[in-house]
């Protein structure tokens, strides 16, 4: 199989969920699931349009308790054309028999092909060949061809082309005893300017946000354009052209549909509908869209690819399709948008498109490929400052406290009450509780600045954001006079089955080690962001802020006295976690197929994780993902703590024993932090955390979105993990440990303006440097350090 294809060549409609999120194609403003264009949501089916930062709030009453959500919206479909021969039925694809299928994604392009055979009621064979893509250079644009060849049989055929706005949030069978109706119809018709075209206009019933779209259909025998005649179908919410064309036993007739979609907050234009018709009369035709699409496509993955030696092409295809579904989410199209980056792209409605901490797996991929990219996306977060300083108050707190799920304001949107599914019970959600995310984002702002030496956005957006985390996590620690210690009370860790002690009247838990630890850091990239701003912005920010010395005098000694809790030579995942009890793994994975869930099994049998060392997902191991283990250790000195090798190894593998991976970030971890401990378990956690998504091995969540954070946490494995990359002190570090699996690696990188072509082996390292940058940069390699000009090319060894 190609490394530039996912490929099925036959129908399976228990797999057709799955298929469709995999299959979904979009641009980082839009993107449509790979549902079949005759297909309406039916149990197997589900299309599904999502745009990026378009969400609406719904209410319900459960159990005498009020629950609001909001949801990223599933937008009108635009997919529907479908057709039938004489007085048959319309073409469907559980309605006829299948001879031969194959659908294919093809991943270089960015084009869904889809090839179906079949005998309808009658006995007459067909060939139908659908080609379709949203288009990666003009957003707005999205476009669909269908071709038949009459293989058998004479006769008139009927297309129905169609926009559909009788549409939901039932994407998601938990959610589905709660509202998901969104939309309200505002008009639809034909548009009186263009007899091919025809729209629709929607409005959702809380946000008041406004989406159009119309469509174009064009129909072709050969290359000749015929002019049929069009009857148009128009209710309130549903819009459709049918018309009719006569073909003979042989021939093939093309349906070729455009459309264009709209909405109220896009810029530069003056209505959604009118702006939606516009572009729908003006667009070009299917293949001239379609050669610049690829073009667009072509760049991107000369800026985003990674190559790897030969004998890897299914790795490689796993990855390429990894990079294929993050740009669909976020791409160059992103970057005046104001949209942050949901956990599970635009491929679904899991998590209702929310934003959580998975920027922190995504970002550094990013960092060094399209860093305009980040910023716009940390922007997102920064427009949401206010919201962050606003909920820090009502926590009586200072600074900034950004929320757990992010949405359309910034407000916090996780659930108070989540259903169990295995149970079938409404239980309380604390996962407010993770404070952690404004790590997250610190991490993310300081990596940004790291890779780019962005100092304006440092400056007028990033300094502001990283100086009121800080100061949110000083007014969180609490000084514990007897210990002399500062401590960080009530929380929750990136580990979601503990969000309390066992039998406690609250939840929370005391001294969190990855949330202390890093708030020892965000507090020194606070005191450090200080020195490097201009003296004029500054004095600006210093006022601004209203910063008293005093202030800083605190957050200094917050650095040198935090509490990291300790138990039998391990770093411990909270305090007191020494107390809860073993956990029975081989009683439960005896009496389960999947523990991967704990939560869920135990919370059915009446009980609780808090009682056990169980974790869902890495936690104290965060420290080793995102931190080296000497950037560690000196704060671990600076704390009066010795970060000894035998800490660290004792650390990992006592976690590594005690955790389900009940999260697809679990893995990337794993084999992150295991990589210079034990090299081929990290490659079996990598191959592990490969087929999270294109194997679905949670048995069901992919259908309902792409785990993003997971897919560009194996990207950046190979970008970063593998090769060593690391940008400190103005210098592009690299200390490759490449598995044995791997040969080699190459990829373009940029860093500190410099577009640089890396190619990783087991024994050096090649770099050349593009020669039409300007301005030297330095990379280290073996502690040594290296100025490397434009237009040089430098191999240096490594150790083997």
């Amino acid at each position: 199989m190609s490394a530039w294809t996912l490929a099925y060549d036959r129908y399976d409609p228990a797999e057709e969920a799955l298929r469709e999120a995999l299959c979904t194609v979009g641009n980082g403003f839009f993107a449509t699931r790979g549902a079949a264009p005759e297909t309406d949501a039916d149990g197997t089916h589900y299309p599904g349009t999502y745009v990026a930062g378009y969400f609406n709030r719904l209410t319900d009453e459960i159990d005498g308790k009020t629950i609001e959500n909001e949801s990223l919206v599933n937008m009108p479909n635009w997919l529907p054309l479908t057709f039938r021969i004489g007085d048959g039925e319309w073409f469907h694809i559980d309605r006829v028999t299948v001879l031969d299928y194959l659908q294919e994604l093809d991943l270089r392009a960015g084009v869904l092909k889809r090839h179906v055979r079949f005998t309808d009621a009658a006995g007459r064979t067909t060939s139908l060949t659908q080609r379709r893509f949203v288009h990666m250079a003009h957003r707005h644009l999205g476009a669909l061809e269908t071709t038949l060849v009459a293989e058998d049989w004479s006769g008139t055929v009927t297309f129905r082309s169609a926009i559909d706005g009788r549409v939901a949030n039932r994407g998601v069978e938990r959610y589905n005893d709660l509202a998901g109706d969104h939309l309200e119809p505002v008009g639809c018709g034909a548009d009186p300017e263009d007899e091919q075209v025809v729209f629709l206009q929607m409005e959702t019933n809380q946000s008041h946000v406004r989406v159009a779209e119309a469509a174009r259909t064009r129909v072709y025998m050969g290359e000749k354009e015929l002019d049929v005649a069009r009857e148009t179908i128009a209710e309130d919410e549903y819009v459709a052209h049918e018309f009719s064309v006569q073909v003979e036993e042989g021939e093939s007739v093309t349906a070729e549909k455009v459309v264009a979609l709209f909405a109220s907050r896009d810029r530069a234009i003056t209505e959604p509908c009118e702006e939606a018709r516009k572009h729908a009369r003006r667009c070009r035709d299917f293949d001239d869209l379609l050669t610049f699409h690829r073009l667009t496509w072509d760049h991107l993955w000369e800026r985003f690819g990674i190559g790897l030696c030969d004998e890897q092409d299914e790795v490689g295809r796993i990855l390429n399709a990894h990079i294929f579904h993050l740009l669909q989410t976020v791409s160059p199209n992103s970057i005046d948008l104001d949209a942050g980056v949901p956990a599970r792209g635009l491929h679904g409605e899991a998590y209702r498109g929310h934003i959580f901490w998975d920027e922190i797996f995504i970002f550094p991929f990013i960092n060094y490929r399209l860093p305009e990219l980040t910023r716009a996306l940390l922007q997102y977060r920064f427009r949401r400052l206010p919201e962050a300083r606003w909920r820090a108050y009502r926590e009586g707190l200072r600074g900034a406290l950004y929320p757990w799920q992010s949405g359309s304001n910034g407000r916090e949107e996780s659930q108070t009450w989540h259903l169990n599914p295995r149970s079938g019970e409404w239980v309380e959600d604390n996962s407010h509780l993770q404070r952690h995310i404004d790590i997250a984002i610190a991490f993310n702002i300081w990596s940004y600045y790291e890779v780019t030496g962005d100092t304006e956005f440092m400056a007028f957006q990033g300094a502001e954001m990283l100086l009121e985390i800080a100061r949110f996590w000083a007014s969180l620690a609490t000084y514990n006079r007897a210990e002399d210690r500062y401590e960080i009370l009530g929380v929750m860790g990136p580990d979601e089955y503990h969000d309390g002690y066992p039998d406690a009247d609250e939840p929370g838990l005391d001294n969190n080690a990855y949330t202390n630890v890093m708030a020892v850091w965000c507090l020194l990239r606070a005191l450090d962001v200080l020195d490097i701003l201009p003296p004029h912005r500054r004095r600006e920010i210093w006022d601004l802020l209203s910063l008293e010395r005093e202030e800083l005098e605190l957050w200094e000694d917050i650095t040198r006295k935090m509490k990291v809790p300790l138990h039998d030579g391990v770093i411990s995942q909270f305090q007191g976690y020494e107390d809860l009890e073993e956990f029975d793994w081989d009683g439960y994975r005896a009496r389960y197929d999947d523990i991967q869930r704990l939560d869920r099994i135990l919370g059915a049998e009446g009980d609780t994780p808090n009682r056990y060392k169980v974790s869902k997902q890495a936690d104290v191991l965060m420290l080793f993902y995102l931190l080296s283990t000497d950037e560690l250790r000196e704060i671990f000195d600076r704390l009066g703590y010795e970060l000894t090798d035998e800490l660290v190894t004792n650390t990992i593998f006592y976690y590594l024993q005690r955790t389900s991976h009940g999260s697809t970030l679990s893995r990337v971890v794993h084999s992150w932090v295991l990589v210079r401990h034990d090299r081929e378990r990290s490659w079996q956690f990598f191959a592990e955390a490969l087929e999270s998504d294109i194997a679905d091995i949670q048995g069901g969540t992919t259908s309902e979105g792409i785990h993003l954070g997971a897919m560009a946490g194996t990207v950046d494995l190979v970008q970063r993990c593998y090769t060593g990359l690391e940008a400190r002190e103005d210098t592009l570090w690299l200390n490759p440990a490449l598995p044995a699996e791997l040969g080699c690696v190459e990829m373009n990188l940029r860093y500190r303006g410099m577009w640089m072509h890396v190619t990783f082996e087991h024994d050096k390292v090649t770099i050349c440097s593009d020669p039409e940058d300007t301005g030297a940069c330095h990379v280290g390699v073996n502690a040594t350090r290296y100025e490397i000009q434009p237009g040089e090319t430098r191999e240096i060894a490594v150790p083997s």
